[in-house]
């Protein structure tokens, strides 16, 4: 366990997976901005396995774009134009038995290569997408287009978060599992690792933003977070139950 995601491993809500991860990247400038969603609605769009987990009862909705560094599959060279690149994905929070995890809805990268992969061996709804992220000021402009779907941001950390264990902030970044579904219907989790999130407060101004077009989305959470890196590693997939 030399890689740095294990610098930090006793925060976890359950144990590390018993076997070996497989891929590594590195996850940077990080955006987590959210909305209420309609529950019921947002049952209907789930795999009947998985349970919707809420918070204070209420179902939500994320957008989150990053920067992707050393994106490889364990003991293989990273090369910088294959291997770092950004991304951005919609997502909401699950539940399958004692496991809360992400459901991705899209996940967007500029490399079609990536995202076929990422859909033939994950089983995760990737699409490719003109995008780019560049730095401002003290922050970053995020730019998306894959038509219909646009998505333009400038935002900034600020102050380091110091959360309880009970919060929306806990809740929505914490999240060791992934959720994904076959073309055949059955359904997958991959583990992931990292350490404790570093979160910031954040500021961000949406300048457009069509990728939840469709969505009966409520008020948006005050809880608007940045965060400036972090190592993962992620496990195989397994095919659940």
């Amino acid at each position: 366990m030399n890689h740095p995601a294990f610098r930090q491993i006793d925060h976890r809500p359950w144990p590390l997976p018993n076997k070996k991860w497989t891929v590594k990247q590195v996850w940077k400038h990080l955006l987590f901005i959210h909305w209420e969603v309609d529950p019921d609605w947002m049952r209907r769009q789930l795999p009947k396995e998985l349970e919707l987990d809420l918070f204070d009862g209420k179902a939500w909705i994320g957008i989150v774009p990053f920067d992707m560094s050393g994106v490889t599959r364990r003991g293989f060279p990273a090369p910088r134009w294959i291997c770092d690149f950004p991304e951005i994905n919609v997502r909401t929070y699950v539940r399958y038995r004692d496991k809360p995890g992400v459901w991705f809805f899209s996940l967007d990268v500029p490399s079609s290569i990536t995202a076929w992969m990422a859909r033939t061996f994950y089983y995760l709804t990737y699409f490719k997408a003109e995008m780019s992220i560049s730095p401002q000021g003290k922050g970053f402009v995020y730019r998306h287009q894959r038509n219909p779907y646009r998505f333009v941001a400038s935002y900034e950390g600020h102050e380091k978060v110091s959360c309880s264990p009970d919060s929306f902030e806990i809740w929505a970044t914490e999240r060791y599992c992934l959720y994904s579904q076959a073309p055949s219907g059955s359904l997958y989790r991959a583990e992931v690792h990292h350490p404790k999130w570093p979160l910031q407060r954040a500021t961000v101004t949406v300048h457009e933003n069509t990728l939840l077009q469709g969505v009966p989305c409520g008020p948006s959470s005050d809880a608007v977070l940045f965060s400036k890196s972090i190592d993962v590693v992620v496990y195989p997939l397994e095919r659940l139950e």
